[in-house]
């Protein structure tokens, strides 16, 4: 089938086969991080890249995990970015009905990364296909940041690009899956984090003689207890331009938590006891224990206005300190902006279905580029099997992912004029 000259959205429809192909040459390239080994993946992108009119650019920190920076020129000023991780998640083989490292079964392909995210890298790799093969110049500058070591949070991907000055661009789409079938969203939020490492001391004495000692497990589990009693079900304090954010995040998650938990889980500080160490003997009362803690909370909270509260509370516990602590501030991209208006638009008009403007979970690189001050969404159609066994996207939803992404630079474009 010929393609109409200068439609690339229309490319996809007539090309369905070569995207399949492409999403499985990814797939059978291992990535699975630990250890993140990244070279043959990236060597396969730029092999993809060459007959097109891009420049091509492999940068590294960690010579085993490269990332790929690509730049589309167009006619107008600006960049907007597309942006995916090419590492995944670590799998057991023996678990899977189907090849780990790639199979097509009618409409899905399997696949560790088939839908987080190598289905929407061969998405993003395909526009690239769709514009030149239809001789079509974007109307402004498209950037593509293929990164490592995202599934581990390290220091060899996104950071280093952005702490190299490697990143500038108008507006950023990162390809994390956030559509589930019959559900579908665009995150424009992510939560802050507070992890802490909590130690306690205590006396030790024999376990037949318990009340002659202070069991530092005991000591511990009560200052968790008081955390959860003291912020748990604090009401947070957020700004009026989170208020829309939080009612579309409470619509998206009730089919699969209840409007009750999904409220609760935005409107309240979420608490979990992660680990948790301690002890010689079953006949020992322990003298010393460790835990770690993980609190979160929506943008729109001041992170360290809440720690500073909580030390207040652990050093009111007897016997407990604050070993370590980590935090983050949660972000948003207001969701009037004309990056949300442009993704939720298109990819509504393309699903022809309501397209919800949420809050993440938690919270990834789009936190990191918002901080750098790109705007920054992520948006992918894709499955509920995220680091799932029989990971799988669907052939609809890559053909999808293309035909909105291609369409988002010149409806961009049209949002900012």
């Amino acid at each position: 089938m010929t393609t109409p000259s200068g439609d690339p959205a229309a490319y996809v429809a007539d090309h369905r086969d070569d995207l399949v192909e492409l999403a499985l040459e990814l797939l059978a390239v291992e990535t699975a991080n630990p250890p993140g080994e990244t070279r043959e993946i990236v060597s396969l992108v730029e092999e993809y890249l060459a007959p097109f009119p891009v420049e091509v650019e492999r940068l590294a920190v960690d010579p085993a995990k490269p990332n790929l920076l690509v730049s589309y020129p167009g006619t107008g000023d600006g960049t907007f970015l597309f942006n995916g991780h090419l590492d995944t998640v670590p799998f057991d083989a023996p678990e899977w009905t189907h090849d780990p490292l790639g199979e097509r079964v009618d409409g899905r392909l399997y696949g560790r990364g088939a839908t987080d995210m190598k289905g929407p890298l061969a998405a993003m790799l395909f526009v690239v296909e769709a514009f030149a093969e239809t001789g079509t110049t974007p109307p402004t500058d498209l950037g593509f940041a293929f990164v490592s070591d995202e599934e581990v949070g390290g220091d060899a991907g996104l950071r280093a690009l952005l702490e190299a000055n490697r990143l500038d661009a108008d507006a950023c789409v990162i390809g994390e899956p956030t559509c589930e079938e019959g559900r579908h969203s665009v995150t424009v939020a992510d939560r802050g984090s507070i992890w802490l490492t909590l130690e306690a001391r205590g006396e030790a004495a024999h376990g037949s003689r318990p009340m002659l000692g202070e069991n530092a497990i005991d000591r511990l589990y009560d200052a968790v207890q008081q955390l959860r009693e003291r912020f748990g079900s604090r009401r947070l304090d957020v700004g009026a331009d989170m208020e829309p954010i939080l009612e579309e995040s409470v619509d998206y998650y009730e089919p699969a938590m209840g409007a009750a938990t999904a409220r609760r889980l935005f409107t309240t500080p979420s608490i979990n006891l992660g680990t948790i160490e301690g002890g010689e003997a079953i006949n020992s009362v322990p003298q010393s224990a460790r835990a770690e803690v993980d609190i979160r909370l929506v943008a729109g909270v001041e992170t360290p206005e809440m720690l500073a509260e909580i030390r207040d509370c652990v050093a009111s516990c007897e016997g407990i300190t604050v070993a370590d602590v980590s935090w983050s501030v949660g972000t948003v991209e207001p969701v009037d902006s004309p990056l949300v208006e442009t993704v939720a638009a298109t990819a509504q008009d393309v699903l022809g279905r309501r397209v919800f403007r949420r809050s993440a979970t938690g919270g990834g690189d789009a936190k990191l580029l918002r901080n750098a001050g790109i705007p920054t969404v992520e948006f992918a159609l894709g499955t509920d099997t995220v680091h799932a066994v029989d990971e799988y996207i669907t052939v609809d939803a890559l053909v999808d992912n293309v035909t909105i992404y291609a369409r988002l630079p010149g409806t961009f474009a049209d949002e900012t004029d």
